[in-house]
């Protein structure tokens, strides 16, 4: 299976350890992973803000970057929404290829730690992800996986919403923190970046508070405290 790697803008710039952690994972299990370079940003920033005529600028390069893959994988559910939405390109958030497509829960990770995870809205309403990734993370050994309280709410990111609506975003946030310490975890998971960068300035100024990560990293055994 010819398996490419959409990293994404953001994780490229900030977070690649993210992307390592995909690729890590997929290798362990047998893969290649190829990393088309002509790949750029896919357009969701724009079309969100409403410059339709530049995203679709983007998704047309996006499609022709990745042509030829029988499988695209991302660890981000926004891109991967956004992507699915907008092109026919097999864009694949990365629980969805190994649950699905590669039926594997078990990666063969190790995390002893305490995580709560926290289940993003394009992940929880545009590709109704489910249980995957906590079928995963209940998989890696050494993981106690705790409920997040009120998971289904939004943790106030939701890209620029969070800069034109600071007020009404840092009380999501100060909620979504609140539910996240009260789980006693040493770790708070999701499957973007975005998110967890958000959630994750919040929980900064919180002693004891859980430290965020991204999913793939737990299950690639790269987490900070792996």
């Amino acid at each position: 299976m010819r398996i490419a790697l959409l990293v994404t803008c953001l994780n490229e710039a900030l977070f690649p350890r993210a992307g390592m952690a995909v690729v890590t994972v997929l290798e362990r299990l047998g893969h290649t992973v190829a990393f088309p370079p002509e790949q750029t940003c896919c357009g969701q920033l724009h079309a969100n803000t409403g410059y339709a005529a530049p995203a679709r600028e983007l998704e047309r390069h996006t499609e022709a970057a990745f042509a030829g893959h029988d499988v695209i994988v991302t660890p981000s559910g926004s891109c991967a929404a956004h992507l699915r939405a907008h092109t026919e390109l097999p864009v694949y958030e990365l629980s969805e290829l190994l649950v699905d497509v590669l039926g594997v829960t078990d990666v063969g990770a190790r995390f002893p730690h305490r995580v709560t995870y926290h289940p993003t809205c394009h992940g929880l309403r545009m590709l109704r992800l489910g249980d995957r990734p906590q079928r995963l993370l209940r998989a890696v050994s050494g993981l106690e996986l705790v409920d997040l309280p009120e998971p289904e709410q939004c943790c106030g990111f939701g890209g620029t919403f969070a800069l034109k609506n600071p007020g009404v975003s840092g009380a999501m946030l100060a909620d979504k923190c609140a539910n996240a310490v009260s789980t006693g975890a040493e770790y708070l998971a999701a499957a973007d970046n975005s998110c967890l960068a958000h959630i994750g300035g919040g929980l900064a100024r919180r002693p004891g508070a859980p430290k965020p990560v991204h999913y793939a990293e737990i299950l690639a055994g790269t987490g900070a405290a792996a």
